[in-house]
């Protein structure tokens, strides 16, 4: 059967093993986006390196890869939810995520991401074609003045700092993280696990240590409200939107994280969605940064994200159809797993020591740190920690931390 000029098969047999590779990414997906610490892009360069000795056809191997890629998109807003939440105390200087758990609505908080991250994938399919033949338009001159870019991005998020303390404080975080790439992100990986890298030390010091340290003077998970979202759907829709506009050019551009793009977005929505609407959007620009960073694979030839250079490593042939199907199979799964997993895990996490926790978390992150990166890794960990402490003593949004990668795109060291 021809759609759309593609011709379609319904072999039985087929179609079963492509579904049974697709559950097995799903399954993958479940396990890497509920591991605390476990970045997105070393996940991935796991699976590029471990592709080539699975027994099945490459175009099998590809659908599992980014099956897995948008299942972790939607859960690893879990363990960033239920981990690291600080005392009350501290509630204004929390991520945004942390303050609605604190508030009791830690379960509209997840509900929140899976449509964030579920619309996202619905909106994204019909902006697929249009949005990708602008950029094949407009990347070339971007690429041509991408220190510019990059440099004009990097300004608009220190400039959206309420203050000019904070201000100041995100440029001094910006510069001090950007040197920390400059000087790390080079250095050999000698780990034990296949396709190493710095990014595991980098990203687990910078981001998710310093969260689990603040978090060992709080009292642990709250008792949760009831899921009900108060939100409107017109609000959540309108979100999710912005959330898949900005994660389509995040996926076009190197160096620009999810974080980046959503803080941009939402610097210019009205400050009455307060927590709910940075939930929504970032969630929104996860989940479209993998689709579209798709697209500019297909379109381009580059791979934009850490699922995307798997893919695109492992040699599978660009079945769209499968991967199409491959995305909305994962993205089904993934919403219901969001909300049914998640207040499993908030409620888990809730009769533990919050202390002990903490430290045993942050061991995992050490010990992933030394397995992706060796001796040098967990150096390299320590040492990021650190750097991560400064924006929240400081007063600056985290985001600032993304100079890891931005400063030297921008020096193009």
């Amino acid at each position: 059967m021809l759609v759309f000029g593609v011709r379609l098969a319904f072999a039985p047999e087929t179609t079963l093993l492509a579904v049974t590779a697709i559950l097995s990414g799903i399954c993958l997906g479940t396990i890497s986006g509920l591991t605390p610490g476990l970045h997105a892009n070393n996940f991935a360069l796991l699976l590029a390196a471990l592709a080539p000795s699975v027994p099945a056809p490459p175009r099998l191997v590809g659908a599992a890869m980014l099956a897995a890629g948008v299942v972790h998109t939607f859960l690893d807003f879990v363990p960033a939810l239920a981990l690291g939440v600080p005392d009350a105390a501290m509630a204004a200087s929390a991520l945004p995520s942390h303050r609605l758990v604190l508030g009791g609505r830690g379960r509209e908080a997840l509900r929140l991401s899976a449509l964030g991250s579920g619309l996202a994938v619905v909106f994204a399919l019909p902006l697929a074609i249009p949005v990708t033949l602008v950029m094949l338009e407009v990347y070339p001159v971007l690429a041509a003045h991408l220190p510019v870019v990059l440099t004009v991005i990097a300004a608009a998020v220190i400039a959206t700092e309420p203050t000019n303390d904070a201000r100041r404080a995100a440029l001094l975080s910006f510069v001090a993280s950007a040197a920390l790439g400059i000087v790390t992100l080079d250095v050999p990986a000698d780990g034990v696990l296949p396709s190493g890298s710095m990014l595991a030390p980098l990203f687990g010091g910078l981001f998710g240590a310093p969260v689990l340290i603040d978090a060992m003077g709080g009292s642990g998970v709250p008792s949760q409200d009831d899921p009900a979202v108060g939100t409107t759907r017109k609000s959540v829709g309108g979100l999710a939107l912005l959330g898949t506009i900005s994660g389509a050019i995040v996926g076009y551009l190197p160096g620009v994280s999810s974080a980046i793009a959503a803080t941009l977005a939402l610097v210019s929505t009205p400050s009455k969605y307060g927590s709910r609407g940075f939930v929504v959007t970032t969630s929104g620009v996860n989940t479209s940064n993998t689709l579209f960073a798709l697209c500019a694979l297909v379109a381009l030839g580059n791979p934009r994200t850490g699922v995307l250079v798997a893919l695109d490593r492992s040699g599978a042939p660009l079945a769209w159809p499968l991967l199409v199907a491959a995305v909305l199979l994962a993205a089904a799964v993934g919403f219901v797993l969001v909300v049914v997993v998640g207040d499993w895990y908030l409620g888990a996490v809730r009769q533990l020591d919050h202390v002990r926790l903490s430290v045993g978390v942050l061991a995992v992150l050490g010990i992933l740190s030394g397995l992706f990166a060796g001796p040098v890794g967990v150096v390299v960990f320590a040492i990021s920690t650190l750097f991560g402490l400064l924006p929240a003593r400081l007063g600056a949004r985290r985001v600032s931390l993304m100079g890891v990668l931005l400063g030297p795109l921008i020096l193009g060291v």
